[in-house]
């Protein structure tokens, strides 16, 4: 068996499904699509790839297996599910994700049509080497894609609650960007797992286990995920996207399997995305005209659909004087923790974190107190597309 050897997981060993997945174009591609996308502006050493990312939760899937002591067919579709989990991914990841659902209609882990060699890339005919490569292994591709989407009782591995997806981001994220955050006991999570009527559980003494990636993961949003930086430059890249296949021949599907070298080269050469693009190079981004507490949005605001979002911008845009490109609104969901919804064991009865953690309460208020509405704007506009933003929106100052 092959070994490959990672930053975070030293060797990993590589069966020969994995070895023959890896060299396909599509696994490939997954080597220039940053798994931080917009974050690396901020932390500069946070430039791995989905490409290391897919190989570190293929191990930790191999490992969680042998923990559970799942073998043969089953623990390799699981493995084949957990390296293909982000094939699906557009460039520059989660930053263009809501461009292809709105276009195409799919997530990423909706990868049926890819695994089964019905999409098209870079002009060549239809590729259908994953399907080929799952074929000559033995392995149903509608299989591996539903385990991918998080289906069934092994699906919880690849997409779930408790999934190494998650273990193998956090502590590689907190790696590459040098911050201390995410660096969670992913082998005693590993260790701990256990299957309950179905349900992917930790067992009996693991609520400490549980609350730590809990943490983890809300820090890692604060200080990483959600920086407001990052949150700049990718609402600036997803509108840059937008205008880009609405001002070109650039047709959706192509879209979404570029590369994200490839995505700022096709910015740079439309004049409707240009200045977008050398911005995001030179990291000359817009800044903040409005950055706003929760309780200061009106519930509307932050209830708002893409086309809703849109029409503040126009009207900002129309109140402040400026062209409509110039205003970005940023509202983010109400902030969610789906993890505290974790199945642990306690006095042999599973249970939800939620119902276990004092923890779970605090990081949720946490959460509602780092939630910000941002309004963007180039730097001399910033005072007329704040003012007019406050009279758009109604935000109280």
């Amino acid at each position: 068996m092959k070994a490959i050897k990672d930053s975070v997981h030293d060797h990993v060993p590589v069966c020969d499904l994995a070895a023959d997945l890896l060299d396909t174009p599509a696994l490939q591609r997954l080597r220039h699509v940053k798994q931080l996308s917009t974050v690396r502006l901020v932390y500069p050493s946070a430039n791995h790839t989905r490409f290391e990312h897919s190989l570190g939760v293929y191990h930790l899937a191999r490992r969680a297996l042998d923990s559970l002591g799942v073998d043969g067919e089953r623990a390799k579709t699981v493995r084949a599910a957990a390296l293909l989990h982000d094939v699906g991914h557009g460039p520059y990841g989660h930053q263009t994700e809501g461009i292809i659902q709105r276009r195409l209609g799919r997530h990423h882990d909706e990868v049926g049509d890819l695994l089964a060699g019905d999409q098209r890339a870079d002009d060549r005919p239809a590729d259908d080497r994953l399907a080929a490569v799952l074929a000559s292994h033995g392995l149903d591709p509608g299989e591996v894609a539903a385990l991918v989407s998080g289906e069934g009782k092994l699906g919880q591995l690849v997409a779930g609650e408790l999934d190494v997806d998650r273990m193998d981001y956090l502590v590689r994220d907190a790696h590459h960007t040098g911050v201390p955050y995410g660096t969670i006991d992913y082998s005693r999570l590993l260790a701990a797992l256990r299957f309950r009527d179905g349900d992917l559980v930790l067992s009996e003494g693991n609520v400490r286990t549980a609350e730590g990636t809990l943490v983890a993961r809300a820090l890692m949003n604060a200080t990483v995920y959600r920086h407001h930086v990052s949150r700049i430059a990718g609402a600036m890249l997803e509108r840059a996207g937008e205008r880009l296949l609405d001002s070109t021949g650039l047709d959706a599907e192509t879209f979404a399997r570029m590369t994200d070298d490839r995505l700022l080269g096709a910015l740079r050469d439309c004049d409707a995305t240009a200045d977008a693009a050398r911005r995001l190079e030179r990291r000359d981004l817009y800044k903040r005209a409005m950055w706003a507490k929760r309780e200061a949005v009106p519930d509307a605001v932050v209830a708002a659909d893409h086309e809703e979002v849109r029409a503040f911008e126009r009207e900002i845009a129309d109140v402040a004087d400026v062209a409509p490109e110039a205003v970005l609104v940023d509202a983010p969901d109400d902030p969610g923790m789906p993890e505290t919804s974790t199945r642990v064991v306690v006095d042999g009865e599973v249970r939800r974190l939620a119902d276990e953690s004092p923890v779970v309460e605090g990081l949720r208020a946490a959460g509602r107190a780092q939630w910000r509405l941002g309004v963007y704007a180039p730097e001399e506009r910033v005072p007329e597309v704040g003012a007019a933003a406050e009279r758009v929106l109604g935000v109280e100052a």
